[in-house]
């Protein structure tokens, strides 16, 4: 028999990490999926990590400073952002924005509650 879940971003619990982000996610064990809401204004600081990110815009906008040289990037609504692994990155929402992020292997720190950055 297969092994599969079926889930609805409506009864996933809001898990608001400051007065300006917040997110939803769902997590497999080499996959995790996570809606992310951005104010305008949210700036996500500074960090890279292991995993493999892919970020698509669903509605509104992302600056993002890519690698070492910070270069930038905006990012909008219908449009992906492929972030390889280790790569350091930082964002601001241009406007409110959802973005869709996938995220190989999941983030354990966003499992474990130690994603500090985020936070506050």
């Amino acid at each position: 028999m297969i092994a599969f879940k079926q889930f609805r971003w409506d009864d996933i619990p809001m898990e608001h990490l400051s007065d300006s982000i917040s997110r939803k996610m769902i997590s497999g064990e080499r996959v995790m999926v996570a809606q992310i809401f951005l104010k305008e204004g949210a700036v996500v600081p500074k960090h890279q990590h292991d995993n493999e990110q892919v970020t698509l815009i669903i509605s509104g906008a992302l600056k993002f400073w890519m690698g070492d040289d910070e270069e930038e990037i905006i990012v909008r609504a219908g449009e992906i952002l492929h972030i390889p692994s280790n790569v350091p990155h930082k964002a601001l929402a241009l406007e409110d924005t959802l973005d869709m992020d996938v995220f190989s292997p999941p983030r354990q720190d966003w499992l474990t509650g130690t994603d500090a950055y985020l936070r506050g």
